[in-house]
Parts: C-alpha cells; structure tokens; sequence
C-alpha cells in the first residue's frame, strides 16, 4: 500500500514559528500516528512540512491569515500507509504554541503491484518526456558534503533504493542506474537554490521544475521502468532528509 494525502491548512491570525520548526512538526505527527522515528535507515514516511507563501527573517516564519497552506504525508509501506490513512486531523494542528485549521484533505491510495502493473508489465506505449516540480529543497549527499543539483543518476539511484526496500518486485541495481544515466538528459530546468533549515546549521537544496528527456533509442521496457520510478517519486521524495520535509516532488499534470 501507498498513500499521499495532502491536507489544505489556514490559520486565523498571523503565526510565527522557527525556521526550523520541522524536526518538532514531524516528531509531532509522528506521535499521533503511532509510528517510531528514525528507527529505519530508508525512512518509510516522507512529510513535506507547511508549503505555501509566508514572510521570511534569518530565524522565523510568519504564516498569514489571508493565505492556504498545504501540508503532504506519505507511506511507502502498508503499516505507515494504514497509520496515515488513520490520521485524523479535523480538529486542527497544534504544535510549538501555533494552530493551524484544517480546511481539507485528499487521499491519493495506490500499490506497488498496481504500479508496477499499470506502468511496465503492461507494456503500455512508452513516455519519453517527463516534467518534475521539486517543492522543497532536494539535495543528494555526497561524502561529507551535500550536492544541490539534479542530476539524473543520483535521483534515479534515490526512488530505486526506496522502491527496492519496499516493494515485492525487485527492480535492478547499479546496472539499471547506468542504463538510465546514459539515456536521459535534462532538456530544460527552472531552479534556485534555496537553504533547508535543521535545528543545528542547514542544507542547501534546489527548488524548481525540471524536464527530462529519455533516448528514444533505448528499450521501451527501460523507459517504462524509469518512468515508474518517476511517478513513484511523488510518494518517495528525492534525495536525503526526506521523513524531515527535504526533497518533496510533483509531477505536474498538464
């Protein structure tokens, strides 16, 4: 099972609350869900904190009342999918002293079977051109230091990683990486780098749309499996501090 629901937030008055109010919002839902954090090394919940417009200063937010915010949860595997599913967030989001009202939620259920169905064993007429919205600042590790770029090997190995943990249908390793690195290009991107904020020091990321482009003189059976791999990345995230808010990603229906 795969969810994403994504919950439409407002609040009554002005609300202040730290740059890095991240690490306390998801400890928070977290706690209502039931669920531990932090014992997994592939994070099997990604959150993509309260997106939406707000007023800036080195060290706080400022959420404002004439404004909607949007606050997306996901589950990569059945118990935190069933956890979220369960989540009852009617009555509000209260944390660090700040309430938030919630206006309304959508549910967005899948599988890994129905995926992998409908996008390769299928074998429906290959897609070759694929435009990806990075909502929150995406960055990928490199050694000791972080790499705020999107480069297509690093967010391929990213969604492979997390659907080879946890799906039943085991999709290839450093082999399928390299094939896919040589058949897809960045045709275009609209991105800035923008900082993440943790509670001691922050990530730069980038933030913005991409659109990649995949050789059309590859195998459809490999255009298929990246392209499941690209909508899987609407669950997954992209890149590192994802069950913190880093790296949420869309793929915007034209």
């Amino acid at each position: 099972m795969l969810i994403r629901s994504t919950w439409t937030l407002a609040v009554s008055q002005p609300t202040v609350l730290p740059r890095s109010y991240s690490l306390e919002l998801v400890k928070e839902l977290h706690r209502l869900m039931g669920l531990e954090m932090g014992q997994q090394k592939i994070p099997s919940v990604t959150y993509s904190g309260i997106v939406g417009r707000c007023l800036g200063s080195p060290d706080f937010l400022t959420f404002n009342a004439d404004e909607v915010y949007q606050l997306s949860i996901c589950g990569l595997q059945k118990s935190a999918s069933k956890a979220i599913a369960s989540l009852d967030l009617s009555s509000g989001l209260e944390f660090l002293g700040a309430k938030f009202e919630v206006r309304d939620r959508e549910d967005e259920i899948t599988s890994y079977e129905e995926l992998y169905t409908s996008l390769v064993a299928n074998e429906p007429a290959p897609i070759h051109r694929f435009n990806l919205q990075f909502t929150t600042p995406t960055a990928f590790a490199q050694g000791r230091t972080h790499l705020p770029l999107p480069i297509p090997s690093l967010m391929f190995r990213s969604w492979l990683e997390r659907w080879n943990e946890f799906a039943p249908v085991y999709l290839g390793g450093d082999e399928l990486i390299s094939y896919l690195d040589s058949a897809v290009v960045i045709k275009s991107h609209q991105i800035k780098t923008r900082s993440f904020q943790l509670p001691r020091g922050y990530i730069n990321g980038f933030v913005g749309n991409i659109n990649l482009q995949m050789s059309y003189r590859i195998d459809a059976l490999l255009v298929n499996v990246a392209n499941l791999l690209i909508q899987y990345s609407q669950y997954s995230s992209t890149g590192i501090k994802t069950r913190l808010g880093m790296g949420q990603t869309n793929i915007p229906h034209n």
